[in-house]
């Protein structure tokens, strides 16, 4: 039976009955007579294209940046963010030549636009199934929980499964410890999330550029839960009420980087990641890929474009201390292979099937070097039937949930999935690799905690070591048909499926 990922989160979509779950300058004509040192034409150019946004990617210093901005007026563009600090330039045109201009330009290494669809408003999209918890589950759940468990705690099979029951017998985690969920906005409303909220770590980074407004970072009526549910798995309250995140005692910061419609564009990212690494966060999750390209093929100038602006604001952010932790995908495919098929890009407008070369496209910020790649497993500890895998690529694994038709929690839980807050006070149950992501997130925060000096490399370190290695087992076939249904390749504390094994809480905090 096939498992839907979704569209751009990576939480799964299952079919229901399995799912619990300004104007523009130009130069005119008469402004000069010979073409200027940059290269650029003194000629008018276009300005009636379709709205995009591009990135723009320089090299040198502010003596740079400066004379590129220059060359970006000149060429019909709009400068919306300048990121001086990684040489990222975010810009809206309607010249629809604009980044090939743009690309002749002194000081500037690569550019290329974020999207295929003109900036236009766009209809909300569903991006998933999902069933919020009823009163009667919640109250038989209470019924069940013991003295030091919050109500809803009992159904929540994936704490044990990592050992954070026992580790917060040791520690809940500090508060000097932030984690962004940068993501579709995080309900900082919600009773279980409140009490932990970083609201100075908050902020709308939709435009590729920060808006600090009250309230910015929360997800607007008809948008996605999504990222409210990635909260609660990081950091949900131990307070009495709902349920348990994985390190209840840090806080949580909400970056929302997706359109109203779902869209995770790079000029986006590239400022969740720099609004992250200037307000000292020490973890962000990333439980999505970065729009219209599954795999951003680094020999197109456009893709070549986004994945180097997304590369350089993600280790920017690790220069700064941060962990960047990210979720593999949805999709079932050894992200190791030689070769894959990609049938969904771009997804803003009409997609075409291409075969490419996972060493060469990558699908970002999960691929990006010095980010730790998740995959889920399910409620018997096995690799999840939907989520990615690859030898090399997975660093470590996490509970993301499956169905019970194929990994089936024990009493006292009744789902699968994972049970986590859902904007307006509520709870509801998702599955996925963008649920697997936030518990590791929660484990690198506990790390933190116990070790508040360690640089990002040690603190990843640690993450890899203190994992518990999980062989390949059994040929992999999940749903007993007889049919392999992936091959898991590695030694016990280096495959595959799992990494270097299935992250542990409880050693998190007790070294």
């Amino acid at each position: 039976m096939a498992h839907l990922g979704s569209r751009r989160t990576r939480a799964l979509t299952l079919p229901v009955g399995l799912a619990l779950t300004a104007s523009l300058g130009f130069l005119p004509t008469s402004a000069a007579s010979a073409a200027p040192s940059d290269g650029l034409p003194t000629a008018a150019v276009s300005t009636d294209g379709p709205k995009l946004s591009y990135v723009v990617n320089t090299r040198g210093g502010h003596g740079t940046v400066k004379q590129v901005k220059k060359a970006i007026a000149r060429a019909g563009g709009t400068v919306v963010m300048a990121y001086e600090q990684i040489g990222v330039i975010v810009v809206h045109s309607q010249n629809p030549e604009f980044a090939q201009s743009i690309r002749r330009v002194r000081g500037v290494d690569s550019a290329g636009a974020t999207r295929t669809n003109p900036i236009v408003p766009q209809a909300t999209k569903d991006i998933g199934i999902e069933q919020s918890l009823s009163a009667e589950q919640a109250r038989a759940a209470a019924a069940k929980a013991t003295a030091d468990q919050d109500p809803m705690e009992p159904l929540q099979w994936d704490l044990p499964a990592i050992k954070a029951d026992q580790a917060h017998r040791v520690s809940l985690g500090s508060k000097k410890v932030t984690v962004a969920v940068i993501d579709t906005g995080v309900d900082d409303t919600h009773p279980d999330l409140a009490p932990n909220f970083d609201r100075g770590a908050s902020a709308n980074c939709v435009s590729g550029a920060p808006d600090t407004t009250d309230g910015a970072w929360r997800p607007q009526t008809g948008e996605s839960d999504h990222g409210t549910h990635v909260a609660g798995t990081i950091a949900a309250a131990k307070n009495g009420i709902g349920v348990t995140g994985v390190a209840p005692g840090v806080k949580v910061a909400g970056i929302k980087v997706a359109t109203s419609s779902g869209f995770f564009y790079t000029e986006a990212v590239v400022c969740g990641f720099v609004w992250a690494a200037e307000h000292g966060v020490d973890v962000t999750n990333n439980s999505y890929y970065t729009d219209p390209w599954l795999y951003n093929c680094k020999n197109d100038p456009d893709q070549g474009a986004l994945v180097e602006a997304v590369t350089r604001a993600s280790r920017y952010a690790e220069r700064k201390g941060t962990v960047n932790v990210a979720a593999a995908g949805n999709s079932s495919e050894d992200l190791a292979a030689d070769t894959l098929e990609d049938s969904t890009s771009p997804n803003d407008t009409t997609p075409v099937t291409r075969t490419i070369d996972p060493r060469e496209c990558l699908d970002i910020p999960t691929m990006l070097p010095g980010v730790v790649t998740v995959s889920a497993t399910g409620a018997k500890g096995l690799k999840a039937s939907y989520s990615n895998y690859g030898d090399g690529i997975i660093d470590v694994a996490a509970p993301g949930g499956d169905s019970t038709i194929y990994q089936t929690p024990a009493p006292p839980a009744t789902s699968g999935l994972i049970l986590s807050t859902l904007p307006g006070g509520k709870y509801g149950y998702k599955a996925g690799t963008s649920m697997a992501s936030p518990h590791v997130a929660g484990v690198v925060a506990l790390i933190k905690s116990s070790h508040p000096h360690a640089s990002a490399a040690e603190v990843k370190a640690l993450l890899v070591h203190e994992a518990d290695a999980t062989a390949c087992g059994d040929p992999y076939d999940i749903n007993g048909d007889g049919k392999i249904d992936a091959v898991c390749e590695g030694p016990r504390n280096h495959n595959g499926f799992y990494g270097a094994g299935v992250v542990d809480a409880l050693d998190a905090v007790r070294r």
